[in-house]
């Protein structure tokens, strides 16, 4: 339910956003780790409710963090209201200039690749894990073995990959890069703790490789357009999600002509070639 804490193991809640929809599952996902000190994950969206629940959340202790995974508008804006209201410093990467960003994110702290960060009680290492966007962070909570992913891994489903910023070769080096990390579980942006963690990131891996076979073998049938290519590629979803699933299309195909197996020219693609 959004606005109501939920206990997932010692020191971390969890407080949902009412933000559900299409692409937000039921909500934004915003994390409170540490009872004393808190540490907020992912504010969400700039939300007077939201924001209220999270202070109340937090009334036994005091929040000296704002730590977000990327800075797309579901997870970033209500930063900047939480760190006036709380004198919080926030943590993460600034806002890539695509034009999909919260720019109102201005970090104080910018976290290194792997660096560990001593959040009162909590300590999470952070892992960039660009992809879904180029500012993506990852955080891991080594004592609960907890991975925080923001949207780099969600329950249920694939996530989006925009390019420009977002990039599939990166998101696909990103999830073989989390899997150096001794984690279970998952904390993802949306939806539920998945357990098995490991195996959530090869079904992943899996199924955007299976996703690329597919647009090899629609293209080995004849040259097509980036609309065409979805009608066939995406036949197994839904039409309205369409227009969203284009773009993770086109992330593949760029991925796939910086590999030399595909070409464009004149609003088609075709094997490499041909």
């Amino acid at each position: 339910m959004p606005g109501k804490p939920m206990p997932l193991c010692p020191g971390v809640r969890r407080i949902v956003a009412p933000n559900a929809g299409m692409m937000t599952g039921p909500g934004t996902n915003t994390y409170l780790l540490g009872v004393q000190e808190i540490a907020v994950l992912d504010p969400g969206p700039d939300d007077t409710h939201h924001l209220q629940a999270i202070m109340t959340a937090a009334a036994d202790g005091v929040i000296r963090w704002v730590v977000v995974t990327h800075t797309h508008r579901d997870h970033s804006p209500l930063a900047a209201a939480l760190a006036k209201r709380t004198g919080a410093r926030l943590i993460g990467l600034s806002a890539p200039n695509d034009g999909r960003q919260d720019e109102t994110f201005r970090p104080e702290h910018v976290p290194r690749d792997g660096e560990r960060l001593q959040l009162g009680e909590s300590v999470l290492t952070a892992i960039h894990t660009p992809g879904h966007a180029s500012n993506c962070v990852c955080y891991f909570l080594e004592s609960e073995r907890l991975l925080f992913t923001g949207d780099h891994v969600l329950e249920g489903v694939s996530p989006v990959i925009l390019p420009p910023d977002g990039d599939m070769s990166a998101y696909l080096d990103s999830l073989d890069k989390l899997g150096a990390y001794d984690f279970e579980r998952i904390a993802p942006g949306h939806g539920g703790i998945m357990e098995h963690g490991k195996r959530i990131l090869s079904l992943l891996r899996a199924h955007r490789l299976a996703r690329e076979d597919k647009v090899l073998e629609k293209l080995a049938r004849g040259a097509a357009t980036l609309e065409g290519l979805t009608a066939a590629v995406y036949d197994d979803v839904s039409p309205e999600r369409h227009g969203w699933a284009a773009l993770t299309l086109e992330a593949h195909l760029i991925k796939l002509a910086r590999d030399g197996r595909v070409t464009q020219s004149g609003g088609n693609w075709r094997i490499a070639g041909i």
